[in-house]
């Protein structure tokens, strides 16, 4: 346990776990505690945090609305990159941390703070992100990680504590799992989603309806980019926060975005969580879509071999890592003939690319037409496929040979 700290900031969002921390530092560290609340996109009142914290004694209740600068500076990067960890997660999660962090940390410059402190458990990746993230960019920083060093063992224990000490509980219906809520997803796990046989219990979701609930009507949309960065939907630019709240909306009305996965912690364990993320589903096939056009195939194949790890380093919290920084000059660097639009139908879930511009296309129609041409010689393709069977010929007649 780190001692002789008189000033924290604490990432607050004015929950049980949150208030309950607040008070313990006061109690254990005899320190001044600042509360930070970034505004992600969560869909929460900023206001009430700040008046909940310092009615909990904070000494300063500090809230930012940091929607643009994350779908700008870390979703859309994160976007470039066709960041997908393990197949199938979007790493709305992942890509939060970092930038809540950045803040606790700039936060912590500004009033002067010894250490910084949050609420994730000793079981989970966030403890690892916040705390990368802290490190890299003020190394003398240090942490309080409460659930690592106290004796409350849950949420029981919490409770109990609060209402020792006076913290008032909010009277919200009790669900049987946590939930994570930014503007590119929310997430849910623990509780009975423990299970990886039982299914998410039903009303549990909240930014998508049921996909066979779902309209029976085609909703169709078209996403403009430049420079692999969304800039527009339907024709009109948007700014960042607001081009993927606007999708979110259609994409949600349309049952688009949910997955279940059983994902591999950073930490050692599996863990199963369920997402959804109707935005940027959308965003994902939108933007493969332009690139399917823009990009050279080497190219594209050498980005696709990278955007695994580049996603690994994301999903373990390495953002501030010299070697995300560099995987990320060189994603934005091969992006910058991605320019163009994608037109994409939404229907029950399913996210259907049906058309795909860009003036800096490489698809050739004159070559590729299946009609008459003056442009290909399929001649040619006899010399070329014998030369890339010469080593297949050699080991068959070489095998054949030996009597195998």
């Amino acid at each position: 346990m780190v001692r002789d700290i008189k000033r924290v900031v604490l990432a607050y969002s004015g929950g049980l776990d949150t208030s309950v921390i607040l008070k313990w530092i006061q109690e254990e560290y005899g320190a001044e505690v600042i509360t930070y609340t970034a505004d992600v996109g969560q869909g929460e009142e900023l206001g009430e945090a700040v008046e909940k914290a310092l009615r909990t004694g904070a000494v300063e209740a500090v809230a930012e609305d940091l929607r643009d600068e994350f779908v700008a500076d870390f979703v859309f990067p994160a976007l470039r990159a066709n960041a997908i960890y393990e197949g199938y997660y979007l790493l709305g999660t992942s890509l939060a941390r970092p930038i809540i962090g950045k803040g606790l940390v700039e936060a912590a410059e500004r009033f002067g703070a010894d250490a910084i402190s949050h609420g994730a458990t000793g079981k989970g990746n966030d403890q690892v992100r916040f705390e990368l993230t802290a490190f890299a960019l003020k190394p003398d920083i240090k942490v309080i990680a409460p659930w690592r060093e106290w004796d409350l063992k849950g949420r029981a224990d919490c409770v109990r504590y609060a209402e020792k000490h006076g913290i008032p509980v909010p009277v919200t219906p009790d669900k049987p799992y946590s939930i994570d809520a930014n503007l590119l997803h929310i997430s849910y796990e623990g509780g009975v989603l423990e299970d990886p046989w039982e299914a998410p219990p039903k009303g549990m979701f909240n930014m998508t309806v049921d996909p066979w609930e779902a309209p029976d009507i085609m909703e169709t949309v078209t996403v403009g980019f430049e420079r692999g960065t969304p800039v527009s939907l339907n024709g009109k630019e948007l700014d960042p926060a607001a081009l993927l709240t606007r999708l979110n909306e259609i994409g949600g009305a349309a049952g688009v975005g949910r997955v279940d996965i059983v994902e591999n912690r950073f930490v050692g364990m599996k863990s199963r969580g369920v997402y959804e993320t109707p935005g940027g589903t959308i965003l994902h096939h939108a933007h493969r879509a332009v690139e399917s056009i823009t990009l050279d195939r080497e190219v594209m194949h050498l980005r696709d071999e990278l955007a695994p790890r580049y996603a690994e380093m994301v999903y373990n919290g390495f953002w501030y890592a010299p070697e995300r920084e560099a995987l990320q000059a060189f994603m934005d660097d091969i992006q910058q003939r991605v320019n163009g639009e994608a037109r994409l139908t939404l229907y029950k879930g399913n996210v259907i690319v049906d058309g795909r511009r860009s003036d800096d296309s490489l698809y050739d129609e004159a070559t590729v037409t299946f009609e008459e041409d003056d442009v290909y010689d399929q001649g040619d393709a006899t010399g070329f496929i014998r030369l890339q069977s010469l080593r297949l010929r050699t080991f068959a007649e070489k095998r054949i040979g030996e009597g195998e």
